[in-house]
């Protein structure tokens, strides 16, 4: 069977889209083909639609256009043909639709107002541009006015008016004093977004007769300044001197001094105010107030949060700045000024709406004849916008009709198209705020098979490798493909071929016999055509001999081999590499044909060495690694490092070039191996020396290169091989002329730091690399795949430039050039870089759970398009969390959890679910910005599970014949319990086990009681819960039954905890009390016991007694050994019938434990029982009462005490209070502070605690 391969659509669309994309024929891009076929226009370059051109420079306004054949051009002014013909001032660039309007020789741009529209047009339809309005700019004078000095008392509110004449666009606004300096700017003192200077109070500093107000006219590069504005504070020292000296001494004067306020908004007015924004801008606010103290500024949005990742405070929090709103952030926001006395507050709804967006723009279709297409045109808006069709530039309800065309509102609808449909079809989406137009052509092509592949091409593959053999194509109705080996060959079919739909045979694993030619023939209804490419195999190149590991003496010689074998018609190289870099470039390193060899050998050798071997089709290596040992001991003989060199002379001075020479000096034993030469610019870096070059030990003269613009200085270091030399003295200074740099900055970047911006970053060039004074750089950028010019920027000797203004994550073209006063620098080479990423727009789609058992789920969701990311595609995150057990009535902490999935995949795992549980979990994609908005919210349930074991069994109230056993549920019952099992059997004296007992018990039990058990016998438990699933984990107990209840304090007794087995422990059992009545089982007694084993332990002894209930004349024996130790017991018998025993020869502060048993009657033992012995005694005793130290300290605390009592005395007959209670009170330690009541937080931690411990 023929396989085929085709790459799957990434999102489903709809059904009629679907047909689009299979009808649609794709056409490949080659320059050729794409000559020869004939295209409607398409509009590829065209000005803004709001152009504010400059009236001092001729209007260019740009409309280029490509087709088959090249498209001829109009335009409309106004709605009305505009005939170039008859303006003299207006002309149309050759094989363009550009637009020149001469200005500068006579014309006036105000003449040239209006909206224009551009048509591209020829036989295959007509594409038009948007209507581009043209305005020119306008930066009017201010208007004189006189304006009267302000004269303001301290403390006071102030407002500085700017006015500026209105201009086109805006003018920026900034205010200055007659230095041209920016006048400082505070909390107290800023400036509003009208351009007016507001004063929250004015201090004396403030008085001053230059506050000047400038207004920037961007587009015609002006700047218009206002009439300076006088301001004079009277602050109230100088006010009451000028009242004092007016008055007599008898008048009554004094001006009030400075007194503080609460705040009073200066703008905006009143209590509230409306705010209008469109969609992707950027929304301003703003408040400013009088008050004193100076107020300051919160905002804040009712009845939700200010987008923490594109929410900005600009001018000491006066202004609030939301990039890219949406409407999402219609809504109130409120700005509250406040100082100590109080505060204001003003309230500002905030209305988005949006001008018309695009969410799928009308396509291209290249269609065969008879087939169906779709053009589909949907766009969004606030309000709704309006949609409308036109075709070829002329509304589609009076253009000439196509039968096979039909529009369905958003949507054109093509049905057996023909030659004839060919047409340019224009979609305009519209509201009150705005327009979108977009062209999409359709073109009915009928064209006979075309090969693209070049004709007898040739293809080499290695052996046991994948061929892939080219059949590029072209033709309407689609070509079918067929591919033949050999000239009368039969058609390729089976497993052993694949074939893609591109045309292209790929042979998985082409082996010597697959050598050949072959032919591929496409044809369709209009023709038939053929090509042959031919394909050879190759043997693969091997290292038959590869190199070994190596251990060679310092100073001796080594060699690796690297034997190879390979393809005759090959030509292979060879490389060496150290440590994975090259070797160094030292002549003791010698490459052969087939090894290397080094000489010489030193400790810097050591290290991995790799033989690597290329063809033009495959590469090979292998590596060895090299270990360099000692040499043996020589006699003792002194060395040292060499003597400095010295008598630096420079001779034969040029412009790129220098001679430098010396004179060594004293080796000390150990030849010198060679010199290093350095050099430190004095120009640049003075007192840092780097390296120049190096020159064997046997050379005294060396020619170095020089770069421009360097003051040189040199100086020599020996090296042997004990070390290197002192430096000698630095030689003559040497400053080269200068010249225009040689090379550009390295590592060019571009990375967007915003959405709206792109970065472009690089390394500086050093100091002696400017060649020349006056370093600057070129900025040049463009965007990729856009037919646009470069634009470029010359900044100064920095390493960054920001671009403003681009579009979201889309791909420019960098390149940074040098240059100083001399010149540039080489062209530099272009990098790739992309503005800056947003957050994701959109939200994964169909989400969808399948959970596969109670702790595992896997989760998929529909990838969103690309264009939505708005930056590179990391991956989708899952965020999941339990909401509640099934099993529970109470709801727990939400604890969510956050799963990566890199990459553009489409599902994932959910592990170490918990069974029985109700789960939601939301699928959000990231970029390199951020996360996009999670999708909705997914709800899921875990199936029933098997339990936990029970969290605790206890087995209390041991009597003759029975015993009470009490336990908790499961911490994690994982659903819903049906029962608990209880097994038990007996344990004799050798640890053998008796019968098995099996009881089913009820899940609402927590208790029981086995009766008639047998006295003084041990038995095992063992205890677990089930559920509908299945028993779960169990937990074992062991306890014995007794003789006297009344004795059993101090009796040895196990208890159990879920989850980590038993350990023995010392307690005393007391009455339990149950709620629910316990269930009784009856069971049959056992004979004879020993009970009631009893220790008094001594230091080096310890007296044992027992009770012993059975037959008479039993024969005791007493085993003891170290408690928790696994050696062997220690045996010891007992003389006649005794009922007691001492034993001896113990270790002091030690704990054993202990058993009796009764020979003869089965092996039966008595339980357990641990004793400690007494601590050893000190041999000598030492009175601490007599110790100096002990009596020292003993006197300083008595004289403490007394200064202590004496202060307090002394306060109390002052009259003074000591509250010490309300001290305490007031500072009291916090760790030792008691517990309230209603302590949040261990309030809570009982709760879990009741609740985790209740019965299901």
């Amino acid at each position: 069977m023929m396989k085929k391969k085709s790459i799957p659509a990434s999102k489903p669309f709809l059904i009629l889209f679907l047909c689009q994309i299979i009808s649609a024929l794709d056409v490949p891009l080659d320059s050729k083909l794409l000559e020869e076929l004939s295209q409607p226009p398409t509009i590829t370059h065209q000005s803004p639609k709001d152009y504010i051109v400059d009236p001092r420079e001729n209007i260019v306004i740009q409309c280029e256009a490509k087709g088959k054949p090249p498209p001829s051009f109009s335009w409309t002014r106004n709605g009305t043909h505009f005939d170039i013909d008859k303006d003299a001032q207006v002309t149309m660039k050759p094989n363009s639709g550009t637009l020149v309007i001469n200005i500068m020789n006579g014309g006036k741009a105000e003449a040239y107002e209006g909206v224009y529209q551009c048509t591209a047009r020829n036989e295959r339809g007509a594409a038009i541009s948007n209507n581009i309005v043209i305005r020119p700019s306008r930066s009017p004078l201010w208007t004189k006015e006189k304006l009267e000095p302000h004269h303001v008392r301290e403390g006071d509110s102030l407002v500085l008016h700017c006015r500026p004449p209105v201009g086109l666009p805006p003018p920026i606004i900034f205010w200055m004093d007659n230095a041209f300096q920016r006048l400082p700017q505070s909390e107290r003192v800023s400036q509003g977004l009208n351009g007016d200077l507001y004063f929250s109070n004015v201090q004396p500093e403030d008085t001053r007769e230059d506050y000047i107000c400038y207004a920037r006219f961007n587009h015609t590069q002006t700047i218009q300044q206002k009439q300076p504005i006088s301001v004079k504070v009277f602050s109230m020292d100088s006010l009451n001197d000028t009242i004092a000296a007016n008055l007599s001494d008898t008048d009554i004067y004094g001006a009030k001094p400075v007194t503080e306020r609460q705040p009073v908004l200066l703008t905006p007015t009143g209590s509230t105010s409306t705010k209008v924004e469109l969609r992707g801008n950027v929304l301003l606010l703003e408040c400013i107030a009088a008050g004193l103290p100076t107020p300051v500024i919160r905002w804040i949005k009712e009845g939700g949060e200010l987008p923490s990742n594109r929410t900005f405070f600009e001018n000491f929090k006066k202004t609030l700045k939301i990039i890219d709103v949406s409407e999402a952030d219609s809504g109130n926001y409120k700005c509250i000024a406040r100082n100590t006395l109080g505060s204001v507050h003003h309230v500002i709804s905030v209305t988005v709406k949006a001008a018309p967006y695009w969410i799928t723009a009308p396509r291209n279709l290249v269609l065969s004849p008879g087939e169906d297409g779709t053009l589909i045109c949907r766009a969004n808006g606030n309000p709704k916008p309006s949609i409308s069709w036109l075709a070829n530039g002329v509304p589609i309800a009076i253009a000439p009709e196509d039968p096979s065309r039909k529009v369905d509102g958003d949507t054109i609808i093509f049905s057996h198209v023909q030659e004839r449909s060919s047409a340019v079809y224009q979609c305009n989406a519209s509201n009150e705020y705005g327009y979108l137009l977009a062209n999409a052509f359709v073109n009915v092509l009928a064209e006979p098979p075309r090969i693209l592949t070049p004709a007898n091409k040739l293809y080499q593959v290695i052996a046991d490798s994948p061929a892939l053999l080219d059949c590029a194509y072209f033709g309407s109705p689609k070509p079918e493909i067929e591919w033949f080996k050999g000239v009368k060959g039969s058609i390729l079919r089976g497993n052993e071929y694949v074939f893609h739909d591109n045309g292209t045979l790929e042979i998985p694993v082409a082996q010597k016999d697959s050598t050949g030619t072959y032919t591929c023939v496409a044809r369709n209804e209009l023709g038939k055509i053929q090509n042959e490419v031919h394909l050879e195999i190759k043997d693969p190149t091997m290292i038959i001999k590869q190199p070994e590991y190596k251990v060679v003496q310092r100073y001796g010689q080594v060699s690796f081999e690297c034997i190879i074998k390979h393809d005759s018609t090959l030509l292979p190289t060879v490389i060496w590499l150290k440590d994975n870099d090259e070797l160094p470039d030292d002549e003791r390193f010698l490459v052969g044909k087939d090894n290397l060899t080094i000489m010489n050998v030193t400790d810097k050798d050591d290290g991995t060495y790799t033989c690597i071997v290329n063809t033009t089709l495959d590469s090979v290596s292998a590596s060895a690694v090299l270990t360099v040992v000692a040499a043996p001991p020589t006699p003792a003989i002194i060395y040292a490092r060499p003597n400095p060199p010295f008598d630096l002379e420079l001779t034969g001075q040029l412009e790129r070039s220098i001679e430098l020479s010396w004179i060594p000096g004293d080796e000390n034993n150990s030849p010198i191996t060679h010199f290093v030469i350095e050099y430190e610019d004095g120009l640049h870096e003075p007192g840092v020396w780097h390296y120049q070059t190096e020159v064997p030990g046997t050379q005294t003269t060396v020619q170095l290169k020089l770069s421009p613009y360097v003051n040189y200085s040199f100086r020599v270091v020996a090296v042997n091989k004990i070390g290197r030399s002192q430096p000698s003295e630095p030689s003559e200074q040497y400053l080269t002329k200068s010249a225009s740099p040689d090379e550009n900055p390295a590592n060019v970047q571009g990375i967007g730091s915003e959405p709206d911006n792109l970065v472009i970053t690089w390394e500086s060039l050093k100091g002696f690399q400017s060649n020349g004074p006056g370093l600057q750089y070129k900025v040049s950028w463009r965007q990729k795949d856009v037919d646009d010019e470069w634009t470029s920027v010359i900044v100064a000797n920095v390493s960054k430039y920001i671009v403003s203004g681009t579009p979201t994550f889309v791909p420019y073209e960098i390149k940074v050039q040098a240059l100083n006063d001399l010149g540039y620098a080489p062209e530099p080479s272009e990098v790739i870089g992309h503005s800056g990423e947003d957050l994701p727009m959109v939200a994964p789609g169909n989400v969808q759970v399948h959970v596969i058992n109670s702790t595992l789920a896997k989760v998929h969701w529909d990838p969103v398009p690309l264009k939505t990311v708005r930056g590179h595609l990391q991956g989708y995150k899952v965020y999941y969390w339990k909401v509640q057990s099934l099993s529970r009535r109470s709801r727990r902490h939400v604890e969510k959890k956050i799963l990566t999935f890199r990459g553009n995949k489409t599902f994932g795992m959910l592990p170490g679910l918990e069974p029985y549980s109700s789960y939601k979990l939301n699928v959000r994609v990231v970029n390199g910005k951020g996360e996009g908005p999670a999708s909705p919210d997914k709800v899921f349930k875990t199936p029933e599970g098997v339990p936990s074991s029970p969290s605790y069994l206890k087995i209390t109230n041991p009597t003759l014949d029975s015993l009470t056993l009490e336990w908790g549920s499961p911490t994690h019952p994982n659903g819903v319990l049906t029962s608990y099992i209880l097994k038990f059997q007996p344990i004799n004296n050798t640890h053998e086990l008796g019968p098995l007992v099996e009881i089913r018990i009820p899940a609402n039990e927590s208790s029981l009681i086995l009766k008639n058990l047998n006295y003084s016998t041990r038995y095992k438990f063992y205890f677990n819960a089930q559920t509908s699933v299945g028993s779960g984990s169990q937990i074992t107990e062991e306890a014995v039954t007794i003789m006297d209840e009344g004795k059993m304090a101090g009796i040895l007794h196990p208890a159990v905890v879920a989850g980590k087995g038993y350990s023995e422990i010392l307690f005393a059992t007391s009455p339990v009390m149950h709620t629910v009545r316990p269930t009784f089982y009856k069971v049959q007694p056992l004979y004879p016991r020993i009970r009631n084993v009893t220790t008094a332990a001594a230091e080096t002894y310890a007296n044992i007694s027992w009770e012993y209930e059975g037959p008479d004349h039993a024969n005791f024996y007493v085993e003891y050994g170290v408690a928790g130790s696994k050696e062997d017991w220690k045996k010891e018998i007992v003389n006649g019938s005794r009922s007691f025993f001492v034993l001896k020869g113990l270790t002091p502060g030690t704990a054993y434990k202990v058993r009796v048993g009764a020979e003869g009657l089965s092996g039966f033992r008595s339980s357990e029982d641990v004793f400690e012995t007494g601590p050893a005694m000190a041999s000598r005793q030492v009175d601490i009462a007599t110790q100096g130290w002990f009596i020292g300290l003993m006197c300083a605390v008595a004289l403490l005490i007394l200064i202590l009592l004496i202060v307090c005395f002394i306060r109390r007959n002052k009259g003074g209070k000591y509250p010490v209670k309300e001290k305490e009170d007031a500072h009291a330690d916090p760790e030792i502070q008691p517990m309230k009541e209603d302590d949040g937080t261990f309030g809570e931690y009982r709760l879990f605690s009741f609740v985790s411990s209740a019965p299901f």
